[in-house]
């Protein structure tokens, strides 16, 4: 009798484990329930297992904590969830939750610096991402060259254009300085690969030329063509006679006109006034203008005025520039 009740005890618990089994991997494999085809998840730094497992079946993404609890102890992963956003999307299993929870692949969110910015407008930029913290447009130029390892520097120019990604509490201050070594890091590549006997003598140097030949135009095919008519001024001692440097040096006082006024004021930008290159960057250049600074397109042009239409002419003497002018600046044929 006794045989026989052990047996049938025996015989339920097998029954147990294996409905137990099956149900845990059923629950392993099927997909959680998700309020919206996708959310996010924060797990706070210094969240338990237990305490991750509990909000999620508390959240109604989960049916049964412990099996989960199980799924981390049966993978090695309990003890290594991460803190930060994690993104879930409709159709992740819970294995799937756990693989991303334990990655360390947390919610990204990005800021994109703009070619020809100024440095206050990618200061901006980054000041306006809501998931970053800490303020930079508060603090002065010097003080944050000073916090980079720069002090005294002009920050103009600086700061490399393109999108940064980062998690959710990020230091913009950690933003900005990523945004500068990249430029550092683009200027050394660029300059390592520079044609010889440019009249360009520094790496700076090349990011002054760089930054003009990014606000004089946004056709990629010019960028070469404007970077040789500027180094063969350069060469040949003529003046740059860019209207973007003088725009810059007009600060808040420019109201989207030049006036002949402003082409003769002594300022250390304008290059109608003063020889060579101003004293610093006047934008944002991205690679492809510092590349045109270090590789100019060989020629014989001197001269270059806007069709209007985002491209320019290119002369070789002052008479055929005149005509240019006459025909797209003043309309005359």
């Amino acid at each position: 009798m006794i045989k026989r009740l052990l047996f049938v005890v025996f015989f339920i618990l097998i029954l147990l484990g294996s409905s137990l089994w099956l149900d845990y991997a059923t629950f392993r494999d099927e997909p959680v329930m998700l309020p919206e085809p996708s959310m996010i998840f924060e797990i706070p730094r210094g969240t338990s297992l237990r305490t991750v497992a509990r909000r999620l079946s508390e959240e109604g993404i989960l049916k049964h904590p412990y099996y989960f609890i199980a799924l981390a102890y049966e993978r090695g992963e309990q003890s290594r969830i991460k803190a930060g956003e994690f993104e879930l999307v409709a159709g992740m299993t819970p294995a799937d939750v756990l693989a991303r929870i334990t990655s360390g692949q947390v919610v990204q969110y990005g800021v994109t610096l703009v070619e020809g910015w100024t440095f206050r407008q990618a200061l901006a930029a980054i000041e306006e991402q809501p998931r970053f913290v800490g303020s930079l447009v508060d603090r002065s130029d010097a003080d944050l060259m000073a916090e980079l390892g720069h002090p005294g520097e002009h920050p103009e120019g600086r700061l490399f254009p393109d999108t940064y990604v980062f998690p959710r509490q990020t230091p913009r201050f950690q933003v900005l300085r990523r945004a500068f070594e990249r430029m550092e890091q683009v200027l050394a590549e660029e300059w390592a690969g520079r044609q010889d006997d440019l009249p360009i003598k520094t790496p700076y140097e090349a990011l002054i030329l760089a930054s003009i030949i990014e606000k004089e135009t946004g056709a990629p095919h010019e960028r070469a063509e404007i970077a040789g008519v500027f180094v063969r001024r350069l060469r040949q001692g003529m003046r740059l006679q860019t209207d973007p440097t003088v725009i810059y040096g007009m600060g808040d006082r420019y109201e989207g006109r030049i006036r002949r006024a402003d082409l003769r004021e002594a300022t250390p930008y304008n290059t109608y006034v003063i020889s060579g290159l101003p004293p610093t960057p006047i934008a944002l250049p991205g690679r492809a203008a510092i590349h045109a600074a270090l590789n100019p397109e060989d020629g014989t042009t001197l001269y270059f005025v806007s069709r209007g239409d985002g491209t320019h002419v290119f002369s070789e003497t002052l008479a055929e520039h005149n005509r240019a002018v006459r025909r797209y600046i003043l309309g005359q044929e």
